[in-house]
């Protein structure tokens, strides 16, 4: 049914945007937008993406934190983005040591746009 993963020179998986965009529809995946406030008040963000930059991303994703956020247990998948994925796959790589396990690599933004996914704020 679904692509799903991307192979690429990256330790983490990417996900089709398509496939994000339907898992994250059907609350099966969270999707994160970690770029900067400033990129984000630019753009705008993937509908439904929670946004947290790259350096806040321990304090409110780790479930030691007295700030995590319920909505990151709430999925069995989460996804990340950036402008370019680099900063996405270090997100992924920390959402990996905190414990999560399926973790992917959406990339960018851009990727989510061509794929027909909505933005919002």
């Amino acid at each position: 049914m679904f692509g799903f993963l991307r192979r690429s020179g990256r330790a983490i998986p990417e996900i089709e945007a398509s496939d994000a965009i339907e898992m994250s529809r059907t609350g099966s995946l969270v999707l994160i937008d970690v770029r900067e406030d400033g990129e984000v008040k630019e753009t705008g963000r993937a509908k439904g993406a929670l946004h947290i930059p790259l350096g806040a991303l321990k304090k409110y994703a780790d479930p030691e934190s007295p700030h995590h956020l319920h909505e990151l247990g709430a999925a069995p998948a989460i996804a990340v983005y950036c402008v370019v994925g680099g900063r996405a796959e270090n997100a992924a790589k920390m959402l990996r040591q905190m414990g999560y396990e399926e973790v992917y690599n959406l990339v960018g933004l851009k990727q989510w746009l061509a794929a027909g996914g909505e933005l919002e704020g």
